[in-house]
């Protein structure tokens, strides 16, 4: 559905963004791919390492409105993976948080109806299922409006869906990354939070795949849960260094003991399907919408009554060598 169409990449120059747009000019033939970010230095790397005539850079902050009405000009996809995302740099600078995940969400809703854009899906996070850091509430606000911008479009085209996942294995600032760089630089243990901590899983691969399809599936509204599995953290550290002690410290400030990606609350909302879920809006659109059956005629299912996706009753583990395998892979790209 990306032949001959103009795609923009809020976030452009982040490890999603980056291997969003390779796969994108690898498998599509895009008319333009548009990749919007802040950092200058970030999107000279990138244009070192891609070179194509599809590709345009365009620095932005997501905060800047007329830029970003601008930056879509003539766009028909938007992917918004522009975010604030570390839990306790958003805890200590609170405002700083919110101005991107909030009102920069505000700010890709207006721009994308100012520009006549078709379709945009946001990028969301677990942690904006019953969230209790700052990050998964400007989150689940960013869900919020991103969902009710549907109910404002009126005669326009423009439609927007919310895709919600766990954490992408390889991601800049995240575990397995950071293990990798204590055991190449010779640490004598492995930090572990908790021994008990769960996490979904996903790969960047799975995750880009994930959104792309979703742009197929979305009528508007809808936010998507891909079926993935859990890891226990202890696992990866003993998969990743097994010659290594693990050292217990404790809980950060605002992190969880496991995730949940569809809580318990919104059961009466969500729908099954084969390998994904769908939480339907909470709210009546002015145009009735039957979520069961999505676009590419796939039909879902209602899920029982107060049932809960979480990283810690999940019937889907990535443990011995199927995680080996995945870790060694994700390695290789680091």
């Amino acid at each position: 559905m990306f032949d001959d169409s103009s795609i923009l990449i809020t976030g452009g120059t982040g490890s999603f963004g980056q291997k969003c747009a390779a796969q994108l000019l690898e498998n599509c033939n895009v008319k333009r791919l548009i990749i919007y970010s802040r950092d200058e230095l970030k999107q000279f790397e990138m244009s070192q390492r891609m070179t194509s005539p599809s590709l345009r850079f365009f620095l932005g902050d997501v905060r800047d409105l007329p830029r970003l009405t601008t930056a879509m000009r003539e766009v028909d996809y938007v992917i918004h993976a522009a975010a604030l995302k570390q839990i306790p740099a958003a805890e200590y600078n609170p405002m700083e948080c919110i101005k991107t995940n909030v009102f920069g969400a505000e700010n890709v809703i207006d721009a994308a109806y100012a520009s006549g854009v078709k379709k945009v899906i946001a990028l969301s996070t677990d942690k904006a299922a019953s969230p209790i850091n700052l990050y998964g509430a400007t989150k689940l606000v960013s869900d919020k409006l991103f969902v009710s911008a549907n109910n404002l479009a009126g005669d326009r085209v423009t439609r927007f869906s919310v895709v919600r996942y766990g954490n992408v294995l390889g991601s800049r600032g995240s575990v397995l990354p950071f293990f990798h760089n204590l055991i190449q630089n010779q640490a004598s243990d492995l930090p572990i939070t908790d021994e008990r901590m769960t996490r979904f899983s996903i790969t960047l691969r799975e995750g880009i795949d994930f959104v792309c399809k979703c742009f197929q599936r979305m009528q508007g509204g809808e936010i998507f849960v891909p079926k993935i599995p859990s890891i226990r953290i202890t696992d990866l550290a003993k998969v990743m260094a097994p010659h290594l002690p693990l050292k217990i410290v404790g809980i950060r400030p605002g992190e969880k003991l496991h995730e949940v990606m569809c809580p318990a609350d919104d059961a009466h909302q969500t729908l099954a399907f084969d390998d994904h879920y769908v939480i339907k809006p909470s709210i009546q659109f002015f145009s009735a919408t039957d979520y069961t059956e999505n676009r590419l005629g796939e039909k879902g299912v209602p899920v029982p009554d107060g049932s809960e996706y979480s990283s810690d009753k999940n019937d889907h583990w990535l443990k011995g060598d199927a995680l080996r395998e995945v870790v060694e892979a994700t390695r290789r790209e680091l």
